[in-house]
């Protein structure tokens, strides 16, 4: 099973996504059987790691996302990823215009596949070191449901 988290530029939310999940599969004992990455749709930040904000406020709850580089997504990752899931509604736009013809990944909006109370990740970014945390409360309660959603797949 492969799991893709996508936001804009891939040093906000999806890699905090990627480091959630990547530690709640090691504390399942999953960590082998499901690949996780992150991409972002727009190339600012190819190659950076992510924003100090984003490192700061995850390390503060136990995920390292420091070895993380930001990465574009791109057409191929539909025939690599099962599962890729984007963090909001202009993303989740882009990721359909992108997605090739026939390709058999499963795409959604990360929040509202499990009905949280936001259907969009909120982008930290612009804002103060509460936008960071309220993203850390959103996907780990996303990245639960979906472990569960997983499970059940294997």
């Amino acid at each position: 099973m492969r799991v893709l988290f996508v936001c804009l530029g891939n040093i906000c939310r999806s890699p905090t996504a990627e480091g959630v999940l990547r530690q709640k599969l090691r504390e399942a004992g999953l960590e082998g059987r499901i690949q996780v990455d992150s991409a972002g749709t727009g190339d600012w930040h190819v190659g950076k790691a992510p924003d100090s904000r984003t490192r700061q406020a995850a390390l503060r709850r136990g995920y390292d996302l420091s070895a993380l580089r930001a990465r574009q997504v791109v057409a191929a990752d539909f025939q690599r990823f099962d599962l890729v899931l984007a963090m909001d509604q202009n993303n989740l736009a882009h990721l359909q215009r992108l997605q090739p013809q026939g390709e058999s990944a499963e795409l959604d909006l990360f929040l509202r596949r499990y009905q949280l109370t936001l259907d969009e990740v909120p982008d930290p970014y612009y804002g103060g070191e509460e936008g960071f945390e309220q993203v850390l409360d959103l996907l780990e309660q996303a990245c639960d449901a979906l472990l569960i959603e997983l499970r059940g797949r294997l």
